[in-house]
């Protein structure tokens, strides 16, 4: 009986977050105030008082769930996990809770990613879309099919699949996945192809700040987005974080590997609950709770 540690990404912010931290610990507080130095900017105050327009800027936004994440891990510190995962960003608040990265450094990834993703957007226009109600197996096939860039990003839970791609590419491949039998195709709100070939631009620019930061040998195994297995050796998880941009998230099968090395308890610490249900729809037998 193994107890894992998950952590959000994008998409689970909301207005108010970390504020009941930031007002009952000292040393969220000091956290916080080392982010506002860190970033340039007061981060907490957006956190706190922003609007959900300025939730949604990539370079809040992903900081802003880092941040709380961290904190939210911090806060129930005497529990030890025996594995971490992170679905896309929250890959980066995994390799901080499980000593790999420090939190100066892991914010400064973060910070980093957020501003390459966003020149790559520039760059590169792109979407994606969740699909609903379909095997991988037959999502991927069609995708492969269309000559437009068009991929597999984020493997969620069994029938919930988000693509990734260019605008006319997710537009073809919303029409046959809906003609193939998919409940939903549904384009989502995002600023670009996360997780695809048209993110290259960013992974060029997250390498130089990836070399800067320091690794150190992990306390217990991550099971990255890209390898969906325990990884422990410092220099596998860099080239795992170098690659994530452009590779796909291969949740559900973390989740699965995590299982089947013995984990039955999962908590999801950070803003929302998104990744404890999307276990329970991988494994309903697991326990699930969150720290937030």
């Amino acid at each position: 009986m193994k107890h894992a540690f998950i952590f959000p990404g994008q998409g689970s912010q909301f207005r108010g977050m970390g504020k009941e931290h930031y007002d009952n610990s000292a040393f969220a507080k000091k956290l916080f105030e080392q982010a506002n130095e860190i970033l340039g900017f007061r981060i907490s105050d957006i956190m706190f008082e922003g609007t959900d327009e300025d939730l949604k800027q990539t370079n809040v936004t992903q900081p802003a769930i880092f941040l709380h994440s961290i904190i939210a891990f911090k806060s129930i510190e005497t529990i030890k996990p025996d594995m971490v995962a992170g679905h896309s960003l929250g890959e980066f608040s995994a390799l901080v809770a499980n000593g790999v990265l420090s939190f100066e450094d892991g914010l400064h990834l973060v910070a980093a990613r957020a501003r390459a993703m966003q020149h790559a957007c520039d760059k590169e226009p792109g979407t994606m879309a969740a699909i609903l109600g379909l095997d991988d197996e037959k999502v991927e096939t069609i995708c492969n099919a269309i000559e437009e860039v068009v991929v597999p990003a984020n493997y969620n839970c069994p029938g919930q699949l988000v693509i990734s791609g260019s605008l006319k590419g997710i537009e073809i491949a919303c029409e046959q996945l809906k003609n193939a039998g998919a409940k939903r195709a549904l384009v989502l709100p995002v600023g670009g192809a996360f997780h695809s070939p048209l993110m290259m631009h960013a992974e060029e620019e997250l390498i130089a700040a990836i070399e800067k930061a320091n690794f150190y040998q992990p306390v217990c195994p991550v099971y990255q987005n890209v390898a969906a297995k325990a990884v422990i050796r410092p220099e596998e998880i860099k080239m795992n974080l170098i690659h994530q941009l452009t590779g796909p998230v291969r949740w559900t099968q973390s989740v699965q590997s995590m299982i089947a090395d013995g984990a039955t308890r999962f908590t999801e610490a950070g803003p929302g609950k998104v990744l404890q249900g999307l276990v329970l729809k991988i494994n309903k037998e697991m326990q699930v709770e969150g720290v937030n």
